[in-house]
């Protein structure tokens, strides 16, 4: 299946410099897609020019660059992004989900501003209050997807309903796991611990007819317990940006113990290969691209500091969701939901 997607160059910490060189890479890879590169046209036709042998390799006829004359700052409001700058290449790369050029939006940009037109622009699905930040993590035997990570600081029981709902088909249209475990992030496994919006929620997930397995809290979160774990923005994104911290917190007391004394860099020898898979374990660029679930179009947001791998990674969740159809598993899903609300009424 071909896929076209829609980059916004301008976006991150490092702008074409990565997101240029990240398009040229996924095309590599994958012969059956496109890109459009939008932004200054000016910088994108320079970094294609750098990055010469690489474009010139069979991926010149499958590279469009579309033209932005503004961008999107990182520390911009989300409300002037959306009123004043029409023609940042943001914008312009989710109206080209809207108008059906393009199949997936991908974004290393401002965060709130990024929501905030794609919810805008696209609109959200028929059933769905709030779009939803996803993205996954890794367990000890795997991984699992987290929602929402900081779109939705606050959250009705309803709101969690729906999150998910949506992770539920996020996963089984992309894992093809068939009632995934969906797992509640609370202070506790028992019912009686959380905010009152955590314990309706919960009553919600029971009857919802999801494989609801109850509470798990933040430490399951990476034993593997569920392949879907639903919580609000606030808690979502401490949680994200604490594993993050994590992983970079060992990394470094790796990287001091070793370099402690000769005996230990000599050690350092001998453990190459077991640190090496340690590293790539731990590797949270694998897992970049976490997905605006709940609008009629797919948009994926990178980290803002994405090197060109994970900007990559980012990508192939992106044209992954196309390719699983995922917004219409996520449509169907919320229908069925409906329906059923209405005879029970």
């Amino acid at each position: 299946m071909e896929v076209t997607v829609a980059i916004d160059c301008m976006g991150g910490d490092h702008g074409v410099k990565v997101t240029v060189v990240a398009a040229l890479a996924w095309l590599q890879r994958d012969h059956h897609s496109r890109v459009i590169l939008v932004g200054l046209e000016d910088a994108i036709r320079s970094e294609l020019h750098h990055s010469g042998p690489i474009y010139a390799h069979d991926c010149a006829d499958r590279i469009q660059v579309m033209h932005a004359s503004e961008v999107v700052e990182m520390d911009e409001p989300p409300a002037s992004a959306l009123r004043l700058k029409k023609d940042s290449s943001m914008r312009v790369a989710i109206n080209l989900v809207k108008t059906g050029v393009a199949q997936v939006c991908i974004s290393a940009g401002n965060t709130g501003a990024l929501m905030a037109i794609a919810r805008f622009v696209l609109k959200t699905l028929p059933g769905i209050d709030r779009p939803a930040i996803a993205s996954i993590l890794p367990t000890v035997d795997g991984h699992t997807r987290v929602l929402d990570l900081g779109a939705n600081v606050d959250c009705s029981a309803e709101h969690l309903l729906q999150f998910a709902l949506m992770g539920a088909e996020w996963c089984s249209s992309v894992e093809q796991i068939e009632r995934p475990r969906v797992g509640l992030l609370n202070i506790g496994e028992e019912d009686i611990k959380g905010n009152e919006a955590v314990k309706a929620a919960a009553l919600l997930l029971r009857g919802s007819g999801l494989n609801f397995i109850g509470n798990v809290e933040g430490n399951d979160i990476f034993k593997g317990r569920a392949d879907v774990v639903v919580c609000d923005g606030f808690v979502g994104n401490v949680a994200l940006k604490s594993s993050e911290g994590i992983a970079l917190l060992l990394g470094q007391y790796l990287r001091e113990e070793f370099n402690r004394n000769a005996w230990t860099r000599l050690a350092t020898l001998v453990a190459r290969p077991v640190l090496k898979a340690f590293k790539a374990r731990i590797d949270h660029r694998r897992y970049n691209g976490a997905c605006l679930l709940g609008l009629r179009g797919v948009v994926i947001k990178s980290h803002g500091s994405a090197d060109d791998y994970a900007f990559v990674c980012a990508i192939d969740n992106g044209v992954q969701a196309v390719r699983t159809e995922l917004l219409r598993h996520i449509s169907d899903r919320m229908a069925a939901l409906t329906d059923k609300a209405a005879i029970n009424e």
